[in-house]
């Protein structure tokens, strides 16, 4: 679950002289993909974005349970999951075409973010008042929820669902009050996942050194840049087109085409990287490592729905967060990670920073037809 890159500043000069070599075709192109009044994004992302509906229980509240669970954290934002209701029952399965072969090969983030999912969705169905009982994938590769009566639970989790985000931009350094933290540090887990919150300066520079080792082991690695450039969506047309991907506004980037933006990334200096992020784990008071106590599918899902609960519930206390997962995406560095943080027999999970920062735009989500795997789903 990797975040978009982050450079230097470009500046509008510094893009009009790339353009202008381009010729006046891209140029006139660039300001159409920049200003094109007839795509809202804004407008669409908010329409997927909505609050949990709690109408009447039946068909629909199945549909809308779906919709909360894709609105949960995934890598690179593929959306990597696909849904099956029948009856009283919610399935989710991956998406095997969504995977990330080379920041991912193992399939470790693709089960954290389909644990994400399942999150969301118990929150949802909670709050809609089913009692939810879920079947881990042990034996088969899908995760089974069986909504059972229940009473509807108050709390600030489900209102959360909508408006969590990574916020990938540079935070202000306020401590977080202690209260809060608490709060975090005191959060529900699940079994065989810890979670370790790190505040001190010298803690952060730890996480800070394999950071920015695995910055510049990926950055070095072409077809790691490569899948990172085929899952970025360089301006809103892209963004509409395929509603998935990281959207490079979403990270306080300007709008350019294609060509222009994929020539930019993959001519990125492991060491640019490498300072940017550094610079972003600088700004946050506080880091989360999230580890588990085997390496397993059950482990990844029930990790993504510590990441998830953890996510929500920074939300809710108008905390942002980010990952910075390069320590454990980088194999060689994970047991030295894990070695330089003391978490002795549980492996590092996950990296999130913490602190505070104005909202960035919203990434897309496809809707929920796009991710039903039955046609004849409940409508």
């Amino acid at each position: 679950m990797h975040t978009p890159p982050s450079r230097p500043h470009l500046s509008r000069r510094s893009f009009l002289k790339l353009l202008a070599a381009g010729g006046a075709t891209a140029a006139g192109g660039y300001v159409l993909y920049e200003t094109a009044p007839w795509l809202n994004y804004d407008q669409q992302v908010a329409s997927l974005q909505r609050t949990i509906d709690v109408g009447a229980p039946g068909p629909a509240h199945l549909r809308e349970l779906v919709r909360a669970a894709t609105l949960a954290a995934n890598g690179h934002n593929t959306q990597p999951w696909r849904f099956a209701l029948t009856n009283d029952t919610i399935t989710i399965r991956p998406d095997a075409a969504r995977r990330l072969a080379v920041v991912d090969p193992h399939d470790r983030e693709l089960w954290i973010s389909l644990g994400c999912a399942l999150e969301n969705l118990l929150v949802a169905a909670r709050a809609l008042g089913y009692a939810p009982e879920v079947t881990y994938p042990e034996s088969v590769d899908a995760i089974a929820v069986r909504l059972a009566p229940g009473s509807a639970q108050a709390g600030p989790l489900p209102a959360a669902i909508p408006l969590r985000q990574n916020t990938r931009s540079l935070y202000d350094g306020r401590p977080i009050p202690m209260a809060d933290l608490d709060q975090v540090q005191t959060l529900p887990l699940e079994p065989g996942v810890v979670l370790q919150v790190l505040t001190s300066a010298a803690e952060r520079e730890t996480v800070l050194e394999y950071v920015t080792r695995g910055n510049l082991q990926q950055y070095a690695d072409k077809a790691f840049v490569a899948e990172l450039i085929a899952w970025l969506r360089f301006n809103k047309r892209e963004a509409l087109a395929t509603l998935d991907g990281l959207y490079t506004r979403c990270a306080g980037k300007p709008e350019v085409p294609r060509w222009l933006g994929q020539r930019f990334v993959a001519g990125t200096q492991p060491q640019q990287q490498a300072d940017a992020d550094a610079a972003k784990l600088r700004s946050a008071p506080a880091v989360a490592v999230i580890a588990s106590t085997t390496d397993d599918r059950v482990a990844w899902v029930r990790t993504g729905q510590v990441y998830e609960r953890l996510a929500l519930t920074t939300t809710a206390l108008n905390i942002r967060s980010a990952l910075l997962n390069q320590p454990v995406e980088v194999a060689v560095l994970r047991a030295q990670f894990q070695q330089a943080l003391g978490l002795r027999e549980t492996l590092p999970q996950l990296v999130i920073r913490m602190g505070y920062a104005g909202a960035m735009p919203r990434s897309p989500r496809r809707p929920v037809a796009q991710v039903l795997a039955e046609a004849g789903a409940p409508a």
